[in-house]
């Protein structure tokens, strides 16, 4: 993959640590609860719990964990996180994937302000974003601040790839008609959610100091934690915005292995046949290499799978969402009895079906049926440039 060089690294102070300097007039004195997960840590390893729990001039009241929970210790997506105690700092911890994804009266009962210092992987189909949405929501209806403590987009703030969501697809993983590729922090994201859709929250944007548009994660002076359990390096955040669409098909996306989302397959695929017919397509920046591995978890878990790797050799020029349609389209070509779609339910949805409210609408699942998408990934400009323009307004850099 390509990577940068080490006179290209920037120093970028992260917004939880402007807010404790140049920002804490925003939470001094002020009882505080704070959604965050194991990524939320600054360029010194601190956690953010941390960070407001040892400051003498702020009190840290609650915690709020998004899915996979504050520790992001339960493996598995659709694992619903259990409330309970953080036994270092003696706070309630609530969690927002459970049988609330939003906070209730009761949890924000007493809390000042509510910061949220959370790694986005710059993807439409990312719960994170969701339980931020809801959680400004919540406050908005209470009267009480919301501060978002701004971070990195990893797979740079540039990029726009896909089609915005259709109305009738939303869902947990897709609240807002987005591309799939957005280009924008959490930061960014927050401000476009509030205003475009009347969240009404009371908002305060921490921005960072040193971050670009074109950079990618690596090119910062931060730390990678994985942001969930199944994002484990850059190279996964990088495929993600494409690959995450085989959460909706029958195929393994490699969850179960040590590199999901970059291993695609199923016991029944020819990898060496399927790598080298995507690499007969020509995609930009990224190479199929035929593939066996067998998934510990999951679909077809402990079964030998044929598929391939992605190689992603420019990252510049790569394009995930483009990828991974044309990998569904090449597979259900090679094998159309044997190519199959999820069945509901998948991520509170119990009646649309799982590709479909991972795309944002029915067309995938159409254009694949009816050999049309090409069409499909042509419709994308319009709803790309459009978006550009729509969030002109928020971009902080």
């Amino acid at each position: 993959m390509t990577a940068p060089t080490a006179d290209r690294t920037t120093t970028v102070t992260l917004g939880v640590n402007r807010l404790l300097t140049a920002e804490r007039h925003l939470i001094e004195g002020r009882r505080v609860g704070l959604l965050c997960n194991p990524a939320s840590i600054d360029a010194a390893f601190r956690h953010s719990a941390d960070l407001l729990f040892d400051d003498p001039g702020i009190t840290l009241a609650a915690i709020f964990g998004p899915q996979h929970g504050f520790r992001a210790d339960l493996q598995d997506n659709m694992i619903e996180t259990p409330h309970g105690c953080d036994s270092r700092r003696k706070v309630p911890v609530f969690s927002l994937y459970s049988e609330v994804r939003e906070p209730t009266p009761a949890m924000l009962n007493g809390l000042e302000t509510l910061v949220i210092d959370i790694q986005d992987v710059g993807t439409r189909v990312y719960t994170f974003i969701y339980t931020m949405a809801n959680c400004m929501r919540a406050a908005a209806r209470h009267r009480i601040p919301v501060v978002v403590c701004d971070r990195p987009n990893p797979v740079n703030g540039v990029d726009v790839e896909g089609s915005r969501l259709d109305r009738a697809f939303t869902s947990f993983v897709g609240q807002y008609p987005i591309p799939m590729r957005h280009g924008m922090t959490v930061g960014e994201l927050a401000m476009f959610f509030n205003e475009t859709f009347a969240i009404g929250a009371d908002l305060h944007v921490v921005a960072m100091d040193g971050w670009r548009r074109e950079m990618f994660f690596d090119e910062a002076s931060l730390p990678w934690v994985m942001p969930s359990p199944n994002i484990p390096t850059l190279d996964t955040a990088i495929v993600y915005p494409g690959a995450v669409l085989f959460e909706g098909t029958q195929l393994s996306e490699g969850r179960g292995t040590t590199r999901p989302f970059e291993l695609i397959g199923a016991p029944w695929i020819d990898g060496e046949r399927l790598a080298d017919a995507m690499n007969g397509r020509g995609l930009p920046g990224v190479r199929f290499r035929p593939a066996f591995f067998e998934p510990t978890f999951q679909k077809h878990a402990r079964q030998t799978c044929g598929g391939c790797q992605l190689h992603v050799t420019d990252r510049h020029t790569f394009r995930p969402l483009r990828t991974a349609v044309e990998l569904i389209d090449e597979l259900h070509h090679q094998e159309p009895s044997r190519f199959a779609w999820r069945e509901p339910p998948y991520e509170y949805e119990h009646d649309k079906m799982p590709v479909d409210i991972l795309y944002g609408s029915d067309r995938l699942r159409q254009a694949v049926a009816n050999g049309t998408v090409d069409a499909l990934m042509s419709s994308w400009a319009r709803d790309e440039d459009q978006f550009r323009r729509q969030r002109e307004s928020c971009l902080l850099y």
